[in-house]
């Protein structure tokens, strides 16, 4: 098991803070952070885009990695929600216990909760 940042990003605070609610409630992340106010330029449907947006950065276990993914992309409002996951390679060993003494241990017929709704 490894420990992990999931960088996401969501339209605005409170959806940021609903789906990080929601990460935290259902132990999918041990701990999220939510920075307000980034600027984002990208790309969609053939043009480019500004727009303000929220970060969310969760910390988890790279087993959660995946039910953590399908949980945003239901809750979240956008059609290709950016969640990405990166390894954290070394830390506060103290901190990393933390994140996986706070975070569900899923057996292998074990599946997370989902439930579909949107909530915005």
């Amino acid at each position: 098991m490894t420990e992990m940042f999931v960088y996401m990003t969501a339209a605005d605070k409170s959806e940021a803070t609903e789906i990080g609610r929601t990460l935290i409630h259902e132990r999918l992340a041990a701990c999220v952070n939510i920075l307000d106010n980034m600027v984002s330029l990208y790309w969609w449907e053939g043009s480019v885009q500004q727009g303000s947006e929220a970060v969310l950065i969760a910390k988890t276990t790279s087993e959660l990695v995946e039910p953590l993914v399908e949980r945003v992309k239901q809750l979240h409002s956008y059609q290709c929600p950016c969640v990405v996951a990166l390894p954290i390679q070394a830390g506060n060993a103290d901190y990393l216990a933390w994140i996986r003494s706070e975070t569900r241990t899923m057996g292998p017929e074990e599946e997370p909760p989902m439930n579909a709704d949107k909530r915005r």
